[in-house]
């Protein structure tokens, strides 16, 4: 016989659960088989405790050797657990042999129907447990199948084909209906809990609205979520009703899958690296951010960016901000803890912060401010070697009477309404152009060009004066090119011998075509080249440097 084990909390379908087991013709079901031993061993008080105890073996051994792994008569033994009662000190086996799996539900349906027969508390539901019993079965090299019962409910057949394939056992049509009333392998316990099942002939739908949530549970809920969303996580056979249909995609670096950023005050998981949707970020983009990059332990222009995020942030007047050091330990914290000191680039924002209610007025702002913290493995995003092509946008780049570019905001729609110009002509980027028809920038980087032997790069009327520009600009002169900062008509780029973007994204990126031209040779210039070659040698020998860099580099070489 082959011994099936389901672990859940409470209220959580489990008994449907074990109802459509019953119903097959190869399988014999075990209600709770550990409830008295837990009983006993925890002095938990229920109604019917003392007539359980008489009734019900309570030595956990004998249990688990003679019962749940005792002989039967047929070839499966489902056996319907409740995560709190798997105790210390039982035998390795229950948790080494047989076949395991997860039953969860979200506890925003549990805890209004749980207390219906006994008072709630984090340790009667077992969610800790449960993710404990989940991480030891995956240490033994037996990840169990997750099954969600919402998805359950919404998808009888195809859920339980799901758990019948992880099971290695055929599916039996049988197990969708039963027939009310209580069946013989009830616990005693039946007649407290179980009358909504007694009620019922199979798994019902969910109604579509839920029951008001009672407020005095909130906090618990707060308690339980996370514990949920961990094994939910997991859930390998999720419903079409419940989930995207879209394909999961692809990182561009898989390596970022596993990830830590910094939120507010803390360290937390790719997954778990999420802010208020009361913070101003969601509710207006009111937020300014920089782009820093990392070079072999170094952060490349970290005094130029911090000096423009203050900026920024003063420009908009925000209150509460942290200092200057504390965000230099919030990024060095995230790198370190990442390990990520080369071929690096962090995406640092700050926001307005949460507000006590939804609106536009930084009046509501009462929190202060939400720091970010975002690092990923990320070479150059553009060709810097063969080469990009952009298309001129017919987006207008926002003029300083409208929006200040100064002020590096993440309120960028105007930006994005240019790139998807970009991504519908199936090119790189976007050349954006101010009101009056000069170049500007494009959506993403600021721009350069070359001609008979003259660098010119546009006024940053109404573009962000970027700091890769600035330090190309410097790269310039050093480099003995005459340098001019002018309006620039669109047509001159069309007809420059040379043509490069700058940012911190993608370094310098030399252009090959725009709108349909090619400039110069369709390759990178001489001119391009010689400021790449100075640029590389510029971040390989300058930047702020990380703290323990040269201890955790030679760690490694040892």
């Amino acid at each position: 016989m082959e011994v099936i084990h389901a672990w859940s909390a409470p209220r959580s379908l489990s008994t449907s659960l074990m109802y459509s087991f019953a119903q097959r013709d190869d399988t014999e079901v075990l209600d709770e088989p550990l409830y008295a031993a837990y009983l006993k061993s925890t002095g938990a008080d229920r109604p019917y405790r003392d007539e359980l105890l008489s009734k019900m073996e309570f030595d956990g051994e004998k249990v688990v050797k003679d019962i749940i792994y005792g002989p039967g008569n047929k070839k499966y033994r489902f056996c319907k657990h409740i995560s709190k009662q798997r105790l210390l000190g039982l035998p390795s086996e229950l948790m080494s042999e047989g076949k395991h799996f997860i039953l969860i539900r979200n506890p925003l349906n549990i805890l209004p129907s749980f207390e219906k027969v006994h008072p709630l508390s984090f340790a009667e539901l077992g969610l800790g447990e449960l993710v404990s019993i989940y991480s030891d079965l995956c240490q033994m090299g037996t990840p169990p199948a997750i099954v969600d019962a919402d998805e359950l409910q919404q998808d009888p057949e195809g859920t339980l084909r799901g758990l019948c394939n992880d099971l290695e056992i055929p599916f039996q049509a049988s197990m969708l209906k039963w027939e009310a009333g209580p069946i013989p392998e009830d616990g005693l316990w039946a007649s407290w809990w179980y009358k909504t099942v007694h009620k019922s002939t199979g798994f019902s739908s969910p109604s579509n609205y839920p029951h008001t949530f009672p407020l005095k549970h909130y906090d618990l809920l707060e308690q339980c979520l996370p514990l949920y969303n961990i094994l939910r996580r997991h859930v390998k056979h999720k419903s079409s009703l419940l989930t995207s249909t879209l394909t999961p995609p692809s990182l561009p670096v898989p390596e970022n899958a596993k990830l830590f950023a910094w939120v507010g005050d803390e360290i937390v998981p790719r997954e778990m690296a999420k802010v208020s949707v009361f913070d101003s970020v969601v509710q207006g983009g009111d937020s300014v951010w920089e782009g820093l990059r990392i070079y072999k332990g170094k952060v490349f222009k970290l005094e130029e960016h911090l000096d423009r995020m203050f900026d920024s942030a003063k420009a908009l007047a925000f209150n509460n901000v942290p200092t200057r050091e504390e965000v230099k330990e919030a990024i060095f914290r995230t790198l370190i803890t990442n390990g990520m000191f080369d071929n690096t680039h962090i995406r640092l924002s700050l926001t307005r912060g949460k507000k006590v209610t939804s609106g536009m007025s930084p009046a509501f702002n009462r929190y202060g401010c939400t720091l970010i913290v975002l690092a990923e493995w990320k070479p150059p995003v553009y060709d810097n070697d063969g080469g990009i092509v952009l298309v001129t946008a017919t987006t207008r780049r926002n003029s300083p009477n409208n929006l200040d570019s100064k002020i590096h905001h993440n309120n960028l729609l105007n930006n994005i309404l240019a790139k998807i110009e970009s991504n519908n002509a199936n090119v790189d980027d976007a050349i954006m152009l101010d009101k009056d028809g000069f170049v500007s920038e494009t959506n993403a980087t600021n721009i350069f060009m070359v001609k008979k032997g003259r660098v010119l790069t546009p006024r940053a009327d109404y573009c962000l004066p970027g700091i890769t520009r600035a330090t190309v600009m410097e790269l310039v002169v050093k480099e003995d090119f005459i340098l001019e900062e002018r309006n620039i008509s669109l047509s001159e780029f069309h007809t420059a011998d040379e043509v490069w973007t700058t940012g911190t994204m993608g370094e310098l990126s030399p252009v090959v075509k725009i709108d349909g031209r090619v400039i110069g040779e369709e390759k990178v210039g001489p001119v391009t080249r010689r400021l790449q070659n100075a640029y590389k040698k510029l971040t390989d020998d300058s930047g702020v440097p990380i703290p323990t860099y040269q201890k955790n580099l030679n760690t490694s070489c040892v």
